[in-house]
C-alpha cells in the first residue's frame, strides 16, 4: 500500500543517532550507551524571506544548503556531546589518554567534515583545478577536456577519501545509521508499516540524498564550466569560485529532477550515480541502529500532527 501522504521528509545521520525534519519541528534520537534512547525536539522558526527563496529555482537549493547546515550543527552537537559524556564514565576513564586522544581526533574529522561543507566543496573544487592543471596544463589546449579531466581527479579525491574514512569505527557507524535513515524514509514512502524487521526489508540507498548531490556537483560542473573560457591558471581559479553558486543551485535541481523520474524506469538511470556513492556513504545498519531512526522519524511525526491540530 502507498503512503497517501505528500510529505517529503529529509535527514541525517548523526553520532550513534538519526535527525529527521519535519514541517514544524526537527527531531534527534541518539543510542546512550545505557540503551535508553535521547531525543533533542528544535521546533522550526517561520522565515517568510526563507520561504519565498525556497520557491525559487536555482537559489532555494543553495539557501536549502546554508540552512541545513546551520540546522544540522545543532544536531550534531547534541549527539557529539552525548557520545562523549559516555565515553568519559568511569570505565572508559581508565583508557590510555593515548586512545582516548585518537577517538577524539577521529569524532573531531567527522564533524568537521560535515559541518564546514561550504569551505570543504571549496577546497573540493581548487585541489583538483590547480592539479590538473599541474600536471595537463601545458600537453594540449582543449578547454573541455581539461574539464573532463579535473571532473575525474574530482571523483577520484571523493571516492578515496569517503573510503579512507569509512574504515574508522566511528565513521562506519555514522554511516550505518546514515543506511538507517534511508531505510526508513523508503518505508514511509512506501507505506509500509514502521517496524524493525519491515524497514530493514528496504534499501539502504535513496535518490534524494546529500550523497547524491556531491556527485552531481561533479557532473554539472563539468557541463557549466565548458561554457567559459579561461587563459590563466588564475582566470580558471577566479571562475570556479563564482560558479560554484550557480554549480550547487543547478545540481539541487538536477536531484530534484532525478528523484522525480526515479519510477520512469527508461529515465531512472539519471540517479544511479548518486545511488553508487552512496554504496560508499551508507552501511547496513543493525537493529537497534534502524530502532533509534524509526524512534526519531516516530517522535518527529506526533510532534508535527500535534503542532498541526492546534
Amino acid at each position: 500500500m502507498s503512503n497517501n501522504s505528500n510529505a517529503i521528509y529529509g535527514g541525517q545521520a548523526v553520532i550513534e543517532g538519526v535527525m529527521f525534519a519535519g514541517k514544524h519541528v526537527h527531531v534527534t534520537a541518539v543510542r546512550r550507551k545505557n540503551q535508553e534512547i535521547a531525543f533533542l525536539e528544535v521546533p522550526k522558526k517561520p522565515n517568510s524571506l526563507l520561504t519565498s527563496l525556497k520557491k525559487i529555482p536555482f537559489v532555494r537549493g543553495i539557501v536549502g544548503i546554508i540552512e541545513s547546515s546551520a540546522k544540522g550543527t545543532q544536531h550534531l552537537t547534541f549527539s557529539a556531546e552525548a557520545y562523549a559524556e559516555d565515553e568519559s564514565s568511569p570505565e572508559d576513564a581508565a583508557k590510555p589518554k593515548k586512545e582516548r586522544w585518537n577517538l577524539t581526533m577521529i569524532l573531531g574529522v567527522a564533524l568537521v567534515g560535515i559541518l564546514s561543507f561550504v569551505v570543504g566543496k571549496i577546497i573540493f573544487t581548487l585541489v583538483p583545478t590547480l592539479l590538473e592543471g599541474l600536471i595537463f596544463g601545458h600537453a594540449f589546449e582543449n578547454k573541455i577536456l581539461h574539464n573532463l579531466l579535473e571532473g575525474v581527479i574530482k571523483i577520484i579525491f571523493l571516492l578515496s577519501y569517503l573510503w579512507f574514512i569509512s574504515q574508522t569505527p566511528l565513521i562506519k557507524r555514522l554511516f550505518q545509521y546514515h543506511g538507517a535513515e534511508h531505510k526508513v524514509i523508503s518505508a514511509f514512502e512506501a507505506g509500509s508499516e514502521l517496524t524493525v524487521d519491515k524497514v530493514q526489508k528496504f534499501t539502504r540507498l535513496h535518490y534524494r540524498c546529500g550523497s547524491s548531490f556531491i556527485i552531481f556537483t561533479v557532473i554539472v560542473g563539468v557541463v557549466i564550466y565548458s561554457f567559459f573560457q579561461w587563459d590563466t591558471m588564475g582566470e580558471r581559479i577566479v571562475q570556479r569560485l563564482i560558479l560554484l553558486p550557480v554549480v550547487l543551485g543547478v545540481s539541487y535541481e538536477v536531484l530534484k529532477w532525478t528523484n522525480a523520474l526515479r519510477d520512469i524506469p527508461v529515465l531512472k538511470w539519471l540517479g544511479l550515480p548518486g545511488l553508487w556513492l552512496q554504496l560508499l556513504t551508507t552501511k547496513e545498519p543493525n537493529d537497534d541502529q534502524v530502532a533509534v531512526s524509526i524512534a526519531s522519524f516516530n517522535r518527529m511525526r506526533e510532534l508535527d500532527r500535534q503542532v498541526s491540530s492546534t
